[in-house]
């Protein structure tokens, strides 16, 4: 089951909608609202994005470091020390940028 099947279902009773009445809102047929419920299809951003508006909820994504299996930052070290230390400030600065703009979305 995609993981927008939950969420959409959730968000439609938590607005008591029927699926007819979100199709409606949304401008869709009745049967695209229970093939992603289903977890039958699994809609774009955009179409999920549009949906859950219909239902007066927001999508707010945002990105979180993975945690790599069998890795270790101190496997770095050898790179990050072969760097000069402009290069090393030029990957802070981006590092830095990086982060800047992953919070502001």
């Amino acid at each position: 089951m995609s993981t927008a099947a939950p969420l959409l279902r959730q968000a439609r009773t938590r607005a008591g909608l029927s699926q007819r009445a979100l199709a409606r809102r949304a401008r869709t047929a009745q049967s695209v609202i229970a093939r992603i419920e289903g977890g039958q299809t699994s809609p774009s951003w955009d179409t999920l994005e549009r949906l859950l508006t219909a239902a007066n909820y927001e999508m707010v994504a945002h990105t979180e470091p993975r945690v790599v299996v069998e890795s270790h930052m101190l496997d770095d070290v050898p790179r990050i020390l072969a760097m000069t230390p402009e290069h090393r400030m030029d990957e802070i600065k981006n590092v830095s940028r990086f982060l800047h703009d992953v919070r502001r979305i």
